[in-house]
């Protein structure tokens, strides 16, 4: 069965989806109709901006999404049997299995980038990455330590993210690193994403999710909270309403897809961030990129 997978913040880089512009009419079309959405010249910022731009969260969210969007829809042959997206990938997932319209997914990278980025403000807070320890480790060390910290992304064996109050995080990866972590180490993000810091800006966006038109989609979708094949347009709006303070089981995701009969993983989208993640959760595993 043929899978694909959406990356999600962190894949971007400058000249992103400019090929797809110059070389394709519809790929133009959707770009421009962004920019009109956005309202302001997202392309710009893709093709000719600085690395430092390119990450401010109300870009860099938007930036992702249209690119692993707008690259499956001029794909020829594009007949996904099972989608799944890492965090803000489950958007371009919806997308790209007709849960959601290109414009109102959109929409709601958008609500969610610029929700985001005022949760992180309230308080000082971060994630990292911890490397080497089994997962059950990572998960009494961080209940272990005063303050708010919690596993955030499973993203294969032996690698764990972090996320929660800045001192609270800086405690954990001493910790980690006393318990056998190869490595714990802060990562460059502006907050504590999949963790409860993130409850004011779920708060916002589940009133936008709520309020958008989700349809029946043409085959599942493998969500961060579950885990699991959905297919009911109100249980994945559950879900994704829960997304944003809760764990993203990319692990658990694509064993589950394998076990449901995934034959071959295609990463749509920039990098190869999610092929490589892949490949360490089951060596057997077939990877391509779109």
């Amino acid at each position: 069965m043929k899978a694909y997978v959406f990356p999600g913040q962190g894949a971007q880089f400058t000249g992103m989806g400019k090929e797809l512009y110059e070389n394709s009419a519809l790929a133009r079309e959707l770009f421009e109709k962004a920019n009109e959405i956005l309202g302001f010249r997202i392309t710009d910022i893709m093709f000719e901006g600085t690395a430092e731009e390119l990450k401010e969260t109300k870009v860099t969210q938007p930036a992702v999404f249209l690119h692993s969007v707008i690259l499956a829809k001029t794909l020829e042959n594009f007949h996904p049997e099972m989608v799944a997206g890492h965090s803000l990938g489950e958007f371009s997932a919806l997308v790209a299995n007709g849960t959601l319209s290109f414009e109102d997914g959109l929409q709601l990278v958008s609500k969610r980038a610029l929700a985001m980025q005022k949760a992180c403000e309230i308080k000082p807070s971060t994630m990292a990455a911890v490397l080497g320890l089994a997962d059950n480790i990572v998960e009494e060390v961080c209940a272990s330590i005063d303050g708010i910290v919690v596993a955030a992304n499973y993203n294969c064996p032996g690698q764990l993210v972090i996320s929660g109050e800045t001192t609270a995080v800086e405690k954990a990866c001493e910790a980690m690193k006393a318990a056998g972590a190869k490595r714990a180490l802060l990562l460059p993000v502006g907050g504590a994403f999949h963790s409860p810091m993130m409850e004011p800006a779920r708060e916002e966006l589940a009133a936008a999710i709520e309020a958008t038109s989700f349809s029946t989609p043409i085959c599942p979708v493998y969500q961060n909270v579950t885990a699991s094949a959905v297919s009911d347009p109100a249980e994945i709006k559950k879900n994704l309403i829960t997304q944003l303070t809760a764990p993203v089981k990319w692990t658990q995701s694509v064993q589950q897809m394998i076990a449901d009969g995934a034959t071959l993983f295609t990463e749509v989208g920039p990098g190869k961030v999610l092929a490589g993640l892949i490949g360490k959760i089951n060596k057997e595993a077939v990877t391509a990129n779109a």
